[in-house]
């Protein structure tokens, strides 16, 4: 039970001790500061919690994040409306995780090559159709989607919150969501048991890359450029959020509310350490600790629980 509850006391504790050690943290600038650069993470951990609950993993999000940025910006130079905009930035990462969903089913070849191969691939072609050029003619109403407020919260918190209930309801009160969990239990036993196991697992890639596109329109918004190199670096915070918050890289397991006590758990981290004056290097060697150090606690329940 404490090891449940280890990353909700670690968030709790993190946020009190940021609180004591500097005057400036909660004021409601650097809060709002914090969730705005979190929400991006945030939202790509939400796909990848139901890729790692299916025993998978996706090393292609940061590109694919590049490849939606990219793809809603220039639709937006073009003269496309800001939600249509969008639209083509969710549709772009849709079609790349369904892409990697197919090849792992199809090719019957690991998540991890797949992906790993994706990476490459994806950010390269995002590099050919821009000439490795920025996208910089965009409207300015399109901000509002990373930096506006609604209701004196910022916008893109309750983007998260819809995109945690809508991931909530997909997990617990769906069939895609409970064939995930067995498919990531056990794979082969879930095929010999009827489920369609390389539909589900290639639905749950498209999603993980929806996702990720949506994520890569807010950064193109909080930035008002579209980057092809935005990204570089986003799968390991995104893979961090999941394990940090409970999520298993064996499978079978996820939430998604550890998902966001995760993300935020490193989203405090980097802010706490902005404020303190720490190293941003080390700010990084921070973080691959804290992953091993999860990953090591889930090991242990496990073998306890054998």
């Amino acid at each position: 039970m404490i090891q449940r509850l280890l990353p909700f006391l670690t968030l709790i504790a993190l946020f009190l001790g940021l609180s004591i050690a500097s005057p400036h943290f909660l004021t409601s600038t650097n809060l709002a500061s914090v969730v705005r650069q979190t929400a991006v993470i945030n939202i790509m951990a939400l796909g990848m919690t139901l890729v790692i609950i299916t025993s998978g993993i996706d090393l292609s999000v940061g590109a694919i994040l590049a490849m939606g940025g990219i793809a809603g910006t220039m639709s937006l130079e073009k003269g496309a409306p800001i939600f249509v905009g969008v639209l083509v930035g969710i549709g772009a990462g849709l079609l790349c995780g369904f892409i990697n969903g197919f090849l792992i089913t199809r090719l019957k070849i690991a998540p991890f090559i797949v992906t790993l191969g994706t990476l490459g691939i994806i950010r390269g072609f995002t590099l050919i159709i821009t000439n490795g050029l920025p996208v910089h003619q965009i409207p300015q109403g399109f901000s509002y989607l990373g930096e506006g407020s609604l209701l004196f919260v910022p916008f893109v918190l309750w983007l998260l919150l819809g995109c945690a209930a809508a991931m909530h309801v997909v997990l617990e009160h769906t069939k895609l969501g409970r064939y995930a969990f067995a498919i990531g239990s056990n794979s082969e036993a879930a095929y010999y048991a009827g489920i369609p196991v390389a539909f589900h697992t290639t639905a749950v890639y498209a999603i993980c890359g929806m996702l990720t596109g949506l994520a890569g329109m807010i950064e193109a918004s909080r930035l008002m450029t579209g980057q092809p190199t935005a990204g570089q670096g986003y799968e390991l915070q995104a893979i961090a959020a999941v394990v940090i918050g409970g999520g298993s890289l064996r499978g079978g397991e996820g939430s998604v509310l550890g998902t966001l006590v995760g993300a935020f758990i490193m989203g405090l981290l980097s802010n706490g350490s902005d404020l303190l004056g720490v190293s941003p290097y080390v700010q990084q060697a921070i973080i691959g600790a804290v992953i091993i150090l999860a990953v090591t606690v889930d090991e242990l329940r496990k073998r306890k629980a054998v």
